[in-house]
């Protein structure tokens, strides 16, 4: 069995890829030998004359044929991946809900009955093409940067839940009078 290995890996290398378009042995190499004899080096003692310049133009053609034709291949992966989704852009000093995610928020999201988000908090800046820097309290003891996924625009008309939970400390009118 490990007699076979080297030949079904040449076998392997010489065959197209279907998102490249081409054999690993012609992307690297830009041939593709028909044999392993064919990837022997050629002994040093010899003169050959390469025309290294013309050799460079083809391999650098091929390597851009290649990218195109990867991108050419990835483009119905990436409609189908970005059908359902929405680009959302923030401003500094926009008022956002932060999504309280379970694996980010252990202490916050003990239960199910707990909130599931929070805020609102200010936008401070925009850090890289998805993600943002929120004005956190301090009793949050985690890092201000979170995914355009987990932050949802707040409206002021937006009902805060935790203004409907019953709080006992709060001050109500007399019910005597």
């Amino acid at each position: 069995m490990d007699l076979k290995l080297p030949h079904a890996e040449f076998v392997y290398n010489r065959a197209p890829a279907r998102a490249t378009g081409c054999s690993p042995f012609l992307g690297l190499y830009g041939i593709n030998p028909l044999t392993p004899i064919d990837l022997i080096p050629l002994p040093t003692n010899c003169e050959v004359i390469f025309e290294v310049e013309q050799t460079e133009k083809e391999m650098k053609k091929l390597h851009e044929h290649i990218r195109a034709h990867i991108e050419k291949i990835n483009q119905p992966y990436k409609a189908t991946a970005n059908k359902n989704k929405k680009e959302v852009e923030y401003q500094p000093r926009d008022l956002i809900w932060l999504h309280l995610r379970k694996e980010r928020f252990p202490i916050r999201r003990k239960s199910k009955l707990m909130a599931r988000g929070d805020g609102p908090f200010k936008v401070l800046a925009k850090v890289g093409t998805n993600a943002y820097k929120l004005e956190l309290p301090g009793d949050m003891a985690i890092s201000s940067t979170f995914n355009v996924g987990d932050l949802s625009p707040f409206v002021e008309d937006d009902i805060d839940f935790r203004d409907l939970r019953a709080n006992p400390f709060k001050g109500g009118e007399d019910d005597a009078n």
